[in-house]
């Protein structure tokens, strides 16, 4: 395990068995999430960056297949966790903010109920006085209104934006090492996208906690995050530190990603991606990304590129054009 790493995965590769075979979603997947570091992973839907964080929490589907890889949580194997060290690794080190506050949430338990539920089973507080008076903090610190009301809300009483703030308020109601953000403004129109944004900053820098942010939006990766990961088709294509990346995208997804945010400014329409994500149940040999790349060759089609760095402190590019190491092979 790389020193002074929180999280570490190495080389994972997630299956779903489906009718008709498998579907090979995550092919050899690295990340490295340091303590009090902030990382995004941008990429399309699809791309498997929501099961690449399922992975580190051990709450994949029952037709998930793990064929090879490794997940390492503060030095440990997460799945080779049973009992109570997974109970730990959920209620202590990890919690999670998932894209829709609606389906996180039980329609049939009150607000107050669902959080201290996740505080008893962090093993945090006492009683049930202790619970309660703990999970009123936490809706406090997530900036909710008269959270005394809120306490006896069911989930279906609030608008999305309270319901996203009180999965917050679960999420941080207890210590926690690393926090991890599914599409956490997903849904959420943008005056409540930016009030929820503004509350997690805000919350990690107070607690020191470790982020992982999944997100579409470019702009709130270039904003909430230190690091960038940019994932594609179940690989992760390019790795940077935040403004490096977007001064100086390499990975040809990664440039049109970026061609793809439209102009506030005009200047005619945002170019895009041609093409689509690969079938799952029949990838590419080779890169991943290659039948839509302007710039493929032949080996792109036949080896799997592996991350190359370019001369950049801590910048590394999955992509064949670089395997000379610092530019691009032309």
């Amino acid at each position: 395990m790389e020193s002074g790493a929180l999280v570490e995965i190495r080389d994972l590769a997630v299956w779903y068995r489906v009718y008709g075979g498998l579907l090979k979603v995550l092919d050899g997947v690295n990340l490295t999430v340091a303590s009090g570091q902030r990382v995004g992973i941008v990429g399309e839907t699809g791309c498997g960056k929501t099961t690449t964080m399922k992975a580190i929490l051990r709450i994949l589907p029952r037709n998930a297949v793990l064929p090879r890889g490794e997940v390492m949580f503060q030095g440990r194997k997460v799945l080779g966790m049973r009992g109570r060290e997974l109970q730990e690794l959920r209620g202590q080190g990890v919690a999670m903010i998932f894209q829709d506050p609606t389906a996180a949430l039980n329609p049939v338990f009150t607000v107050g109920q669902q959080i201290m539920e996740v505080i008893k089973y962090a093993r945090a507080g006492g009683g049930p006085r202790e619970r309660r008076l703990m999970a009123l903090s936490a809706l406090k610190e997530a900036a909710l209104p008269d959270p005394e009301r809120i306490m006896e809300n069911y989930p279906f009483q609030l608008s999305g934006g309270m319901r996203q703030r009180v999965c917050i308020a679960m999420a941080l109601a207890t210590a926690r090492t690393l926090l991890i953000a599914d599409e956490p403004t997903t849904n959420l129109d943008v005056t409540i996208q930016d009030q929820v944004l503004r509350l997690m900053r805000r919350l990690v820098q107070e607690k020191g906690t470790s982020l992982i942010l999944i997100t579409h939006s470019l702009g709130v990766a270039r904003e909430m995050t230190d690091l960038v990961y940019v994932m594609y088709a179940g690989t992760m294509v390019e790795v940077a530190p935040t403004d490096e990346l977007f001064e100086s995208p390499l990975h040809p997804y990664t440039v049109g990603l970026l061609r793809s945010i439209p102009k506030l400014t005009g200047g005619g329409i945002a170019e895009g991606v041609p093409g689509r994500i690969p079938n799952y149940a029949d990838p590419p040999a080779g890169c991943r990304f290659a039948p839509r790349c302007s710039r493929a060759m032949a080996i792109c089609s036949e080896r799997k590129p592996e991350f190359f760095d370019t001369g950049g402190v801590g910048h590394r590019v999955a992509c064949w054009l670089f395997a000379a190491g610092g530019g691009a092979v032309v």
